[in-house]
């Protein structure tokens, strides 16, 4: 692909994974608006979120293989079509079951787009480490600035309009970078033979170190989800803020990973593997003093250091991950995406535990301790996986994994 067609792809992917990843967060300051509309209890309008998240989990562990097998930009054009309409349908909805339908069926086709779209990206800069790390850190930075953002563009838009209005926004906006997704996308075939969802999975399995890498990635994904949905009422209690200012200290978490995304691949060949171990401190350190803070400045640069930590970390491991299994490189996405919403919805739980008893403060040293141990024992593991030196792949060397995985 040519360098203009590349940067074309990556805009357009990093856009799409900022609107779906907001779609998911947008809901959340919307429940009481959702509950009095429909004339719902809060705890009944909340099941519309999980409605939401249960497809998006099952489904994860399906669009993997589907686009191993039919082709990754085929996948997540489908994939993209079918969000993009039922997200814009969520604004119809008339009771809690057709809003908990609408938003099922969302969330399964919402699957599709993360793990396939950083397989993608794998297959297009594969060969090169430095790219391929920024082009994960570019997509992956606009995917959490979309779930950061979400609070703020969310609560504007139901102030001048309603929940609906949200709803019909984020889908029309994810149906017109659908639309120029069919043309920019290089359609390429699948990378297997067959679609056999027991030998992918089993494949995946067989491979230690593969296995290792997603477990660090559910520490991750515990300590970042598993706090940051805490965060905004923290802010919140902090500050005497309303929804929108919160909202807006919140984006800082995301304008950090959108900026240290670019450069992940540059920092990676300065630093080598000590880059996770400082990413872990930086995020450690500042998620320790978040809890202490109540001037917007400091809780802002609290946000944005812990954003940097944790796109420093995330992409490494994804494109480590990744060329473990280069030719199933959809299914090993799915193992990622899986295990960092499980990390996420576990962690969650657990930081609602610790609310109850210990306040936020202790949600926050908890995260941190976590982000810290999973840089530091994804640091030593990289080491002895795969050195920095060797991560550069000839283009016949792929080829040659990807045979030997077809067979």
């Amino acid at each position: 692909m040519k360098n203009k067609s590349v940067a074309k792809m990556v805009f357009l992917l990093g856009m799409m994974a900022f609107w779906c990843n907001g779609d998911n967060y947008a809901a959340a300051p919307l429940i009481v608006e959702i509950a009095k509309d429909l004339h719902l209890d809060i705890s009944a309008a909340a099941l519309s979120v999980t409605a939401y998240m249960l497809p998006f989990g099952l489904f994860t562990l399906l669009f993997g293989p589907l686009a191993d097998r039919y082709g990754k930009a085929r996948i997540i054009n489908f994939a993209a079509f079918g969000t993009a309409i039922f997200s814009a349908l969520g604004a119809m909805a008339f009771d809690l079951p057709s809003l908990s339908i609408i938003r099922a069926i969302n969330g399964g086709f919402a699957a599709g787009i993360f793990p396939v779209t950083m397989s993608l990206i794998g297959d297009r800069f594969g060969h090169d480490p430095k790219e391929f790390q920024n082009a994960l850190g570019k997509v992956f930075g606009m995917m959490f600035l979309g779930g950061a953002s979400a609070t703020a563009i969310g609560g504007t838009l139901a102030f001048v309009g309603s929940w609906r209005l949200v709803y019909l926004v984020y889908g029309i906006a994810e149906l017109i970078i659908a639309f120029l997704m069919l043309k920019i996308l290089e359609k390429q075939p699948g990378t297997v033979a067959v679609l056999n969802l027991g030998a992918a999975y089993k494949d995946a399995f067989a491979k230690p170190g593969l296995l290792k890498m997603v477990s660090i990635i559910f520490l991750v994904g515990a300590a970042v989800f598993g706090s940051f949905t805490y965060a905004g009422k923290f802010v919140e209690t902090q500050t005497g803020y309303n929804i929108l200012v919160v909202g807006l200290i919140l984006t800082f978490f995301g304008l950090a990973t959108v900026v240290g995304g670019r450069r992940i691949g540059v920092l990676r060949q300065k630093l080598g593997n000590k880059l996770l171990l400082y990413a872990g401190l930086l995020a450690c350190i500042s998620w320790t003093l978040m809890g202490a803070w109540h001037s917007p400045v400091l809780l802002s640069l609290s946000l944005a250091g812990f954003g940097l930590g944790f796109i420093m970390i995330h992409p490494t491991l994804v494109a480590t991950a990744q060329q473990l299994m280069p030719a199933r490189r959809g299914t090993v996405m799915s193992l990622v995406s899986f295990n960092m919403f499980v990390g996420g919805g576990i962690g969650t739980f657990v930081n609602g535990k610790i609310l109850d008893h210990w306040g936020f403060g202790a949600i926050f040293i908890f995260a941190a301790s976590l982000i810290l141990l999973a840089g530091v024992i994804a640091s030593i593991l990289l080491q002895r996986i795969t050195p920095v030196a060797s991560l550069r792949l000839q283009p016949q060397t792929i080829q040659a994994q990807k045979s030997l995985e077809v067979e």
